[in-house]
């Protein structure tokens, strides 16, 4: 959530999905640690503007605001094999696919304008999130294999 947005609890958003259709088909998420049934979701040009039930008052939008949101595990949409949710890589060991070494943990991500940048070790290092760099991610086995350009990890370390 970025702001409160109007005087009647809604919230402007911003989307990082490919299919934001997906926000009509919600009937409720996650903001921090609470649950939250959607009322209704309409859009501003293509920021999200959401209204949840209970939320009614300007005040009671504003604890809200600077929150994440995201959707529940059992309403996510399913996806194809190669296609992941970001969040599921959080915690995934990252590996030098060539000699096994361990690198470090993903602990986050971050939308730079080009392609995603996954954090590992809270930004110790940085690692693009394309093919040509991720050989294997593995969610379920908590594993990401990769092939770092030459230098990359030193210009983040």
């Amino acid at each position: 959530m970025t702001r409160v947005r109007g005087n009647k609890g809604e919230l402007a958003g911003v989307s990082y999905t490919d299919r934001p259709e997906r926000f009509d088909q919600l009937s409720r998420v996650n903001v921090g640690d609470t649950t939250y049934e959607l009322e209704s979701v309409w859009y501003h040009g293509d920021q999200p503007i959401f209204k949840f039930k209970g939320v009614d008052t300007i005040g009671q939008a504003g604890k809200l605001a600077g929150a994440e949101v995201t959707i529940p595990e059992a309403e996510r949409f399913p996806i194809a094999g190669d296609e992941y949710y970001l969040s599921d890589l959080v915690g995934c060991q990252l590996v030098d696919d060539g000699s096994g070494r361990q690198m470090g943990v993903v602990t986050g991500w971050q939308e730079t304008g080009g392609p995603i940048v996954l954090e590992i070790d809270s930004g110790r290092i940085l690692v693009p999130f394309v093919k040509a760099i991720l050989r294997k991610i593995d969610p379920a086995g908590r594993e990401i294999r990769v092939e770092l350009p030459a230098g990359l990890e030193d210009l983040n370390g």
